[in-house]
């Protein structure tokens, strides 16, 4: 599932548009926003960048899905490690965590 997350989420960040925020400041940004439909934390994300994105989401009632390690989720976007990924795309968001919900 992690291998087709981070390709998921790296076509959405190559697309035009804001599809997808990156960086827990942008992420934790947009849920006050209420632009996002889906949050992707990375599985090695500090306990204090994920009880912020967490409770912020949960509050918007934003699905979260815990992704691979920073490292890996940054290279899949082209990025150094990255530890928050917001969709805001509600397709790509659907992508992401329908396979979850099978």
């Amino acid at each position: 599932m992690s291998d087709r997350l981070v390709r998921l989420l790296g076509l959405g960040a190559r697309g035009r548009g804001g599809r997808v925020v990156i960086g827990v400041s942008g992420v934790r940004a947009q849920l006050q926003r209420d632009a996002l439909s889906c949050v992707v934390l990375a599985a090695d994300a500090s306990p204090r960048t994920r009880e912020k994105v967490e409770r912020l989401a949960r509050a918007r009632r934003v699905p979260v899905l815990m992704g691979p390690v920073a490292e890996r989720l940054g290279a899949g976007l082209g990025r150094p490690p990255v530890q928050a990924v917001g969709v805001a795309d509600a397709a790509l968001a659907r992508g992401l965590v329908g396979p979850l919900e099978e």
